[in-house]
């Protein structure tokens, strides 16, 4: 009887132990993953080489749907532009650059479409590879023009035929860098990250939009539509969506007055979050001079901001420089042949930025104040 006693209760003690390995087991386990969690999102926020990184802070992308090695996923390049000589001469640069860069080793770039939102061909139709929507019915706008862009991809999306399965929504002031890899994949699409979309920071007027049934304010991107890399299946989906809150939020003073310029922005970011989307952030997806000094590792120029400096090369931002680059000068007509280079000590990003546009303008056919625009 003592035999059998003692045999149980070494049954038992070993039965302890093992509960007690596993869960020191499983504890640190799951430690090891917080901490690797906590170390991605410290990586991404203390500069580390977004080219390393294919993660954003709240979604990683799995294993499962990284690209293979040597693997190409094309990607069909779309931006939406008007009739009017400011929308025409930037897409003509776009344009020339895509070209440039499209069949380049690494690039994914596939074909291009201008979905044209004036409702009537232009004289760029043979230029540019041209799709014609219809705008907005007249007064729905109320003088915001860029709400016709989620229009005008419903209506293209719907009307045409894509081959390819991803697309890459564009403006008519992205200039190409260097060729473009495919950076989403599968259900998740790649975006760049404004630091200007905080939708963390209009929690009452986000809410209005996406209510709290549908999760927490995280679960909305700091992105806007452009640039994206997104599969065509999933934009169909989104687009509709995206167009009724854009309107939704237009219609709505508070919102109005808060968002402003970047309206539309936000309705594509909420309305990716009540499809159940997040994104890969990618920082090296654009450089945006004169905020963003270099252009090295980065696959978009975006010209949005004026260049103002002195000639001694110092930001005089808000201010009319001595030197100055400003796309918005050119709200009539094109720039220039043969702008002239900042002066010494501006960072090179705009020098590159000036360099790339004469390079353009010096080889796009008639390029002046009124042939192609």
């Amino acid at each position: 009887m003592s035999g059998r006693k003692d045999m149980t209760q070494v049954v038992r003690y070993l039965l302890l132990f093992l509960s007690i390995g596993v869960f020191f087991l499983t504890y640190n386990l799951v430690a090891t993953i917080i901490n690797c969690r906590k170390a991605e999102v410290r990586n991404w926020t203390s500069g580390v080489n977004p080219r390393q990184l294919l993660i954003d802070p709240v979604v990683k992308m799995p294993d499962s749907a990284k690209k293979t090695e040597n693997k190409r996923l094309p990607f069909h390049v779309a931006l939406t532009a008007t009739d009017e000589p400011y929308s025409k001469w930037q897409s003509r640069i776009m344009y020339y650059w895509y070209k440039k860069k499209k069949d380049l080793p690494g690039s994914d770039m596939g074909k291009f479409t201008r979905i044209l939102h004036s409702g009537k061909p232009d004289n760029l139709m043979d230029e540019i590879p041209t799709f014609v929507v219809n705008p907005l019915p007249t007064g729905l706008d109320r003088g915001y023009v860029v709400l016709n862009r989620p229009w005008a991809f419903v209506q293209w999306l719907k009307k045409s035929t894509i081959e390819e399965e991803y697309i890459l929504m564009a403006e008519p002031d992205h200039i190409f860098l260097k060729p473009l890899p495919n950076l989403g994949h599968e259900g998740y699409p790649a975006a760049f990250p404004f630091f200007y979309i905080r939708p963390v920071e209009n929690v009452e007027i986000i809410r209005k939009f996406y209510p709290e049934e549908m999760g927490p304010i995280t679960d909305i991107d700091p992105i806007g539509n452009s640039p994206v890399i997104i599969r065509k299946v999933l934009l169909e989906k989104i687009a509709p969506t995206w167009m009724n809150v854009s309107l939704k939020m237009k219609n709505d003073p508070e919102t109005d007055t808060t968002f402003g310029w970047v309206l539309e922005m936000y309705a594509y970011a909420v309305a990716s979050a009540l499809h159940g989307l997040q994104y890969i952030l990618r920082k090296d997806f654009m450089s945006q001079p004169p905020w963003d000094l270099e252009t090295r590792n980065k696959f978009i120029l975006h010209y949005t901001y004026g260049c103002d400096y002195t000639l001694k090369g110092e930001l005089t931002y808000g201010k009319i420089g001595e030197w100055r680059f400003d796309k918005r000068a050119y709200l009539n007509g094109p720039p220039p042949l043969n702008l002239s280079l900042p002066p010494r000590g501006v960072p090179e990003s705009v020098v590159t930025l000036v360099k790339l546009i004469n390079e353009a303008t010096a080889n796009i056919p008639n390029w002046d104040t009124t042939e192609g625009t």
